[in-house]
């Protein structure tokens, strides 16, 4: 795990996939598309259009058979995930279960857990901002999903990188719990100018806190744009098209439930 001492623009960074090319399985991807610094961008498309494996090659999971990965202008292709500006939230939030709140979070800033004093108050604030406070020595056994999450988005916090990645990592938690989580992202970039990418399949997240919106389909950008102009009617035909079918599998979910 890196200890935060990469070196790393101030603000929030650029994001480029210059012809990225990248094979999953017998499906080739082809990402070419620039994010904007310090915006909030939703990364939508189908199941298996390549959402996730684009946040990969840009923390550095995965590496790209050819073209090039850029962060705030600097090629990052050939670097490995722990010399990148970036930080990454999962859907399961990889805590340790042996580690206390406190030392889970400590790890954005030291593999080792040796927390200089300067460490420990980023420690202390980002469990503040994120309402866990009093809980610090708590294992994650011993919180909800919701909190789990705000430890894991703790630690990206001392972590302090310019570019954060979020694959679907509030996917599990219900609508309510859901939307404060969306809300506490958008404090946070508001306060930090973080560049903030996430994956999601839910119109109404993007809607929520989105800026920009990406749109993938079949392993290829298929559309880019301002999120109010996707949402107002004005995205392209293949948005509408995915965000009718949302919906309608959305109503159809809701029913299942009501019937159990």
């Amino acid at each position: 795990m890196p200890d935060g001492t990469a070196s790393r623009p101030e603000k929030g960074a650029s994001v480029r996939l210059d012809k990225v090319s990248f094979s999953y399985g017998e499906t080739p991807l082809v990402f070419d598309v620039d994010f904007a610094a310090a915006k909030i961008t939703a990364i939508m498309g189908p199941s298996g259009s390549g959402k996730s494996t684009l946040l990969n090659l840009i923390a550095g999971f995965e590496m790209p058979l050819s073209g090039r990965v850029l962060i705030g202008g600097a090629d990052v292709s050939a670097e490995p995930p722990s010399a990148r500006p970036v930080s990454m939230v999962f859907q399961e939030n990889n805590l340790f279960a042996h580690l206390s709140v406190e030392q889970n979070v400590g790890l954005g800033r030291s593999p080792s857990l040796r927390l200089t004093e300067a460490d420990q108050t980023a420690i202390a604030g980002a469990l503040e901002r994120t309402g866990l406070a009093g809980k610090e020595r708590r294992l994650p056994r011993e919180l909800s999903g919701g909190e789990r999450q705000r430890v894991a988005l703790a630690r990206v916090l001392v972590r302090d990188r310019p570019v954060l990645l979020l694959d679907e990592p509030f996917a599990s938690l219900g609508p309510a719990l859901r939307d404060d989580m969306l809300d506490l992202i958008a404090a946070v970039h508001a306060e930090r100018g973080m560049t903030v990418l996430f994956v999601t399949h839910q119109p109404e997240d993007a809607r929520r806190i989105g800026q920009h919106v990406v749109f993938l389909d079949n392993g290829v950008v298929a559309a880019t744009g301002r999120a109010e102009d996707f949402f107002a009617g004005a995205g392209p035909e293949v948005f509408r098209r995915y965000v009718g079918a949302s919906a309608r599998d959305a109503v159809s979910r809701d029913i299942a439930r009501k019937r159990t």
